[in-house]
């Protein structure tokens, strides 16, 4: 894989099932060179495998498809252009034409329909002020009060709070359900018609989201929990009489994202999945119920597995497991379809063990072998190696991921595919503090970050560099975000190990990071809690000797480019061999859903410097 190979990557997302369960319709999308963005429709699937999968839209970008419980409309949201904002459309299933529902200023969400099939929820930003209409370097000064008032990728939140809305398929017409400062979000209908659920984040003065539910009229709005949890994805019971979402404790670092439950007429909240041991899967996460329980994409040493978690809590049935990520799912008429990546392709839709897709066929993966490293204190490190394909010994590159409480995994990543065939054996695994293996593999790192991650990343490195196909005088070391603070951490502490390092998008310095980040009033708190100092990677810059590139993104809010300017500086006036590349007008995400053109020119730069320096 080149760095431009980057154009052809197919990926699906989170199917849709017919009532019946005969066909799935996914989002299948991928970069586009001309445009300099990405592309997206969608694609009918016979869930029995009886027919190949067929394009069923042509928008410019389809996505979040919902069949309709009737299975007589699909549901969807669609971007007309590369600029456009996401609208609601719906699709006959009979045949005809798609037509347009919404036309919100600044888009909607991904929708849900009423029982009776007539009507669909969905939040969309509602712009205060009059802003968000024209030249934005023109609009007035904004007066903020509350510490949560901006979030990467998104924008500043109290001139623009999300609203739970509803429009009837029979009219377009839209009715708003809810009103003032909080953003609003994940709607979902009672199955009996009566109630909607959705989340509420009520006071940006903390990091509590709540689970709420009101009349589908916008009347007797009721908030369910307490505001000691950050909630996500709120679901029904098949009965209606309670309510299950995802949670972790609000402003929690190092904790899981477990399964919960709250009765719809109030009262305590009841975990129905040990906290400690089981965690949403991150960034495509989801949940959903079916007659016999909660299907749960739960995190496990690198894989994603799905859950059946029944509705008392008890033991979990393991419906998908293995060295394989769920990445979606959908339950109807007794059929259960998957999205799943494994180590060999980008992502395919299954039935069962069926695999009904091939949207990666011709796509020659790099083999990913499980390594197991032994920390000095006995304690074991999990990770992988992705080798080049021509002969030995090859330089090797240490990746770090972010988070930290992330987990690298089972599955097949761009990053490992571009370094290995650029003739770099990439090294990657989960140190304590990364995610998939409980809340007591991620506590350790607490107050000690560098030090205690640092161990395990050696570990694994000098468990790796045992193959003879590695070279150990040739390594390289980089990440993102954590990852990149790891980066740095490493070039000044253990530079001798290494002979060139690229961070990335890294916090450097925590004491700016927590007033100058997004999240940072509250996380640099909780996780490295004291001693800011002590903890930077920045406080012994004076100490890095190896090549160092730095990478950042202008618009990034979550470690901003502060923190890239300030590595840079120290080193470059001490006379160290250092760069800056800064890429404008992208975020933390870059290296996942920047342009496409960036995200190929940063994959070029790093193998340029590794190809220099190591």
């Amino acid at each position: 894989m080149k760095p431009v190979d980057l154009q052809h990557l197919r990926t699906p997302g989170a199917p849709t099932l017919s009532p019946d369960g005969a066909t799935a319709v996914v989002a299948l999308s991928r970069p586009d060179r001309p445009t300099d963005a990405y592309t997206a429709q969608l694609w009918r699937i016979p869930a029995d495998g009886s027919a190949p999968p067929a394009p069923l839209t042509k928008g410019w970008h389809d996505s979040a498809p919902r069949f309709s419980p009737d299975g007589q409309w699909l549901a969807f949201l669609r971007r007309e252009d590369p600029k456009a904002k996401a609208q609601l459309w719906v699709l006959p299933v009979g045949g005809g034409e798609a037509s347009k529902l919404t036309d919100e200023p600044l888009g909607v969400s991904r929708p849900d329909w009423s029982p009776d099939s007539s009507t669909l929820a969905f939040s969309a930003r509602v712009p205060q002020d009059a802003r968000y209409t024209g030249d934005p370097d023109a609009e007035p000064a904004r007066r903020l009060t509350e510490l949560f008032n901006r979030v990467d990728g998104v924008g500043f939140l109290p001139d623009r709070p999300a609203q739970l809305c509803t429009v009837a398929l029979a009219d377009g017409i839209v009715t708003r359900l809810t009103d003032g400062p909080h953003d609003h979000g994940d709607p979902r209908y009672s199955p009996d018609g009566e109630w909607l659920t959705f989340t509420s984040a009520r006071d940006r003065n903390r990091v509590a989201v709540d689970v709420c539910v009101v009349r589908p009229d916008g009347t007797d709005l009721r908030v369910l929990t307490d505001a000691t949890l950050s909630a996500t994805l709120p679901r029904f019971t098949p009965d209606s009489r309670e309510v299950v979402f995802a949670a972790a404790p609000a402003g929690g670092v190092l904790r899981n994202e477990s399964l919960w439950s709250v009765p719809l007429t109030g009262g305590p909240v009841r975990s129905l999945l040990d906290p400690a041991g089981h965690h949403l899967a991150m960034l495509t996460g989801d949940l959903d119920v079916d007659p016999d329980g909660v299907l749960f994409m739960n995190e496990h040493r690198g894989a994603v597995q799905l859950l059946r978690v029944p509705f008392d809590g008890s033991e979990p049935a393991v419906l998908v497991d293995g060295p394989r990520q769920v990445a979606g799912f959908a339950s109807a008429g007794g059929v259960l379809v998957t999205t799943i990546a494994t180590p060999a392709d980008w992502g395919e839709v299954y039935a069962g063990e069926r695999r009904l897709t091939g949207f990666s066929d011709g796509f020659a993966a790099l083999d990913q072998a499980e390594v197991t490293a032994t920390a000095p204190d006995g304690y074991p490190v999990h990770g992988w190696i992705v080798r080049p394909a021509t002969e030995g010994p090859h330089p090797v590159l240490l990746m770090i991921h972010g988070g930290p409480y992330a987990q690298y995994g089972w599955r097949l990543f761009d990053e490992a595919q571009v370094y290995a065939d650029a003739g770099y054996a990439v090294v990657y695994g989960n140190p304590r503090g990364s995610s998939g293996y409980g809340e007591s593999h991620g506590e350790p790192i607490r107050g000690n970050v560098g030090e205690v991650s640092a161990t395990d990343l050696l570990a694994l490195l000098d468990a790796a560099l045992k193959d003879p196909g590695l070279d150990a005088a040739r390594v390289g070391v980089l990440g993102g975000s954590h990852g990149g603070f790891m980066t740095t951490w490493l070039a000044a502490h253990h530079g001798d190990r290494f002979r060139a390092a690229v961070s990335e998008r890294a916090v450097n310095a925590i004491d700016s990071f927590s007033g100058s980040s997004d999240i940072g009033w509250y996380f640099a708190d909780a996780l490295y809690t004291a001693d800011f100092a002590a903890q930077s990677p920045l406080t012994y810059a004076d100490r890095i000797d190896i090549p160092l590139l730095i990478v950042h993104s202008e618009q990034d809010w979550r470690c901003p480019v502060e923190q890239a300017y300030r590595l840079f500086v120290a080193l470059k006036r001490r006379g160290a061999e250092v760069e800056l590349l800064l890429f404008p007008g992208e975020g933390h995400e870059l290296s996942r859903t920047g342009r496409p053109s960036h995200r190929i020119q940063r994959f070029e730069a790093i193998v340029d410097w590794f190809n220099r320096h190591v």
